[in-house]
């Protein structure tokens, strides 16, 4: 099994990961595993800041790395919070505040709609030119009460009219097989079996 660095120190993040690359025979490391510092995420893309996450990992551990960056966007408030999605409170970092702030921006809103996105990108060395690049959309809406336990961040929040439950009422399982995260992993697993 080959070691492969996940830039990122989000357990939840690194589960999911885990469940999909693991049968690859791919071992995700966690960055934290080598004192890896989270990297800067200046960038207003999505796809720039995963891409500095792994080619930060790789260049401090001299291993492949694996990053993502992912958020909730609200077509109502231009996407926004995006690629702030995690710090859309401010820090420290803070779910239950993060959440709270999406729910009192949308008080006035009669649409509700939202997509969580993510891009995966996976660099073989911090100077990689060509790094393998995915992406997965998870269509959903924002309601204003939290329902279920399970998956972490915005999950409680998003409700799958299709479904007729939040992201976490759904169990590890269920949620790979239709989150954005599940989406951009199953792609960036095709292009680790045809490129790599």
């Amino acid at each position: 099994m080959k070691d492969i660095v996940i830039a990122s120190n989000n357990a939840g993040k690194i589960r999911e990961i885990e469940a999909i690359l693991q049968p690859l025979g791919l071992k995700p490391v966690a960055q934290s595993v080598f004192n890896v510092p989270e990297a800067d995420e200046p960038y207003p893309t999505f796809v720039e800041n995963a891409l500095t996450k792994a080619r930060n990992a790789a260049r401090l551990t001299g291993m492949p790395a694996l990053a993502d960056d992912s958020g909730i966007c609200v077509n109502a408030l231009q996407g926004a919070p995006g690629v702030i999605s995690a710090r859309y409170a401010g820090e420290p970092k803070s779910d239950a505040r993060n959440n709270q702030k999406l729910v009192e921006a949308l008080k006035h809103e009669e649409d509700r709609s939202a997509y969580y996105f993510a891009v995966m990108v996976l660099v073989r060395h911090a100077d990689d030119p060509q790094p393998l690049i995915a992406e997965g959309r998870w269509a959903g809406e924002v309601i204003d009460a939290p329902r279920g336990d399970n998956g972490f961040g915005y999950d409680p929040y998003f409700f799958l009219p299709d479904l007729g439950r939040t992201a976490a009422e759904l169990d590890a399982h269920e949620k790979n097989l239709v989150s954005h995260r599940g989406k951009a992993l199953r792609r960036m697993a095709a292009l680790i079996k045809e490129q790599w």
